[in-house]
């Protein structure tokens, strides 16, 4: 639901337990309650893509028969899978940026646990045209963060299971040129490209490499992007929004010639998905230009950065519930 304020403190005020995302102006005027939230001013609605400040988007979890809201920092947040209920569905909002988000990004990946566990979430983020930091709220006590992270952990009723999905527009072809790291990092200097070490950024630059493709490998089967922030040719140091991993092949995507065309024709699929949660990458956003574009029935705040079990980029990501 995309509302008002005045609706959203409303629906608060009726004991609903909700994810909210909004403005920071917004979130901090809600009264507390049974409620998470986190920043941006970017949303896909039932209408298409808007940059709104006066308004929030409000996910009722009305499927939940119990709920508990945690906070976490890196030193704790593995603990997720600890507070999670037996057959739940936890929501996760770190902010960009922060140290949280960075160990979860590198150690989610690795855990049984977590990867065990439905985790659906997002990065919280800010206006790009301000120099605002991006901020998680724990509507219980009604407090702010910027470096920590808030979850929603929501009991199911024992004839519901949750159900993630993550939509991905791009492909990769097996023949193409192969990229290895020597570690896990969120920055990279020297890489192994088709087996011969080259300085990234320069081979990037050489080659004309467009830097809105992310690099995508294959991770169990499911095809995961990992998006370029920044290439510095003076440092000669490609960052990234995930971490890229030692061990796993990657490549860079194929073109898009149209995103909102390929979204279109990928969601054709999904029509009869239910999702009570969706979120959709800033990168899709701004480089697929989805102001005023819907991606139906898929609507929700645009990220910084996606969550389904582990941090994910350019991508959609969705949770259902479904009958066992």
């Amino acid at each position: 639901m995309f509302v008002t304020l005045e609706r959203a403190a409303e629906l608060i005020r009726e004991g609903k337990i909700l994810h909210i995302a909004a403005d920071e102006s917004l979130l901090e005027q809600l009264p507390k309650g049974k409620w998470i939230g986190g920043t941006t001013p970017y949303f896909i609605t039932d209408e298409g893509g808007v940059t709104s400040k006066d308004k929030l988007f409000v996910n009722e979890i009305s499927c939940a028969s119990d709920y508990k809201i945690a906070v976490y920092d890196k030193n704790n947040v593995s603990d997720i899978t600890k507070d999670a209920y037996p057959n739940g569905l936890t929501f996760l909002i770190m902010p960009f940026g922060s140290d949280v988000a960075v160990f979860y990004s590198k150690e989610a990946p690795y855990s049984d646990e977590l990867l065990l566990n439905p985790v659906i979430g997002w990065i919280s983020g800010f206006d790009l045209s301000t120099d605002s930091k991006a901020k998680v709220f724990d509507g219980i006590t009604g407090i702010s963060y910027c470096d920590k992270a808030v979850a929603l952990h929501v009991c199911l009723p024992d004839d519901k299971i949750a159900s993630l999905g993550i939509v991905n527009i791009f492909d990769i072809d097996n023949n193409d040129t192969v990229i290895e790291f020597y570690e896990d990092s969120l920055s990279v200097k020297k890489c192994l490209v088709n087996g011969k070490e080259v300085v990234l950024s320069d081979y990037i630059l050489e080659n004309k490499i467009d830097t809105q493709l992310p690099l995508v490998a294959d991770y169990n089967g499911v095809l995961i992007n990992v998006s370029i922030k920044s290439v510095s040719e003076e440092n000669s140091t490609v960052d990234f929004y995930a971490p890229v991993f030692a061990g796993n092949k990657y490549h860079f995507a194929r073109p898009v010639s149209n995103y909102a065309a390929s979204f279109a024709e990928y969601l054709q699929g999904l029509k009869d998905v239910k999702p009570i949660f969706s979120c959709n990458c800033i990168l899709n956003y701004l480089y697929g230009e989805l102001e005023g574009k819907s991606t139906l029935p898929f609507t929700g705040p645009v990220t910084f950065g996606e969550i389904a079990y582990q941090l994910l980029n350019q991508t959609l990501v969705y949770a259902e519930v479904i009958d066992k």
